[in-house]
């Protein structure tokens, strides 16, 4: 009997007869309570909504975006820099590149110059020594040439000797050898 009487209980808390009606949002006859709590409902929330975390939430927002346009804009202007920054180093590596191609002219030029001073001063004096041998060959052969009729009158007077066993007399020789020149 008690549990007939926790049956009953729970029957009418549950809305007695009609407990097995189904979904209770459905039911036709708390239509018009449940409207009623929706639009209070709906009317709260879109008061809290709209005075307190919409308004929080649009600053954040905006925030975002002016901290967004200002990093953009440091972008713009980093970037601008780094670009001045790249033709200021392409200026100083051709300006570089020309001083370069300069310097090696200039040494080129400079090395040639030198090279030029040094080969006509070896050449000035290998011809000067040239010169210098060329006379001292000239003076020996004219003084050996000066020398070739003593040799022959020798050598005649040593040939006709050993054939004849007497040395002949000095004119003869000089006289024959003056012959054989004409």
């Amino acid at each position: 009997m008690a549990q007939a009487q926790t049956t009953n209980a729970t029957t009418e808390a549950h809305g007695g007869a009609h407990a097995d009606v189904g979904f209770p949002p459905f039911a036709t006859e708390t239509f018009g309570g449940q409207l009623l709590w929706l639009a209070i409902t709906f009317v709260v929330l879109y008061t809290l909504l709209s005075r307190l975390v919409l308004p929080r939430l649009s600053g954040i927002i905006e925030n975002r975006r002016t901290m967004i346009a200002g990093d953009l804009d440091e972008a713009a202007a980093m970037k601008a820099r780094a670009e001045e920054a790249g033709t200021a180093y392409e200026k100083a590596l051709a300006e570089a590149k020309a001083r370069a191609q300069a310097l090696a002219q200039e040494t080129r030029s400079k090395l040639s110059a030198e090279s030029d001073a040094k080969r006509k001063a070896l050449e000035a004096d290998l011809n000067k020594r040239l010169a210098e041998a060329e006379a001292t060959i000239s003076a020996k052969k004219a003084e050996a040439m000066s020398h070739v009729d003593a040799i022959a009158r020798d050598t005649a007077s040593a040939i006709i000797e050993r054939l004849t066993g007497k040395a002949p007399a000095p004119q003869k020789v000089e006289a024959a050898l003056n012959q054989i020149k004409a």
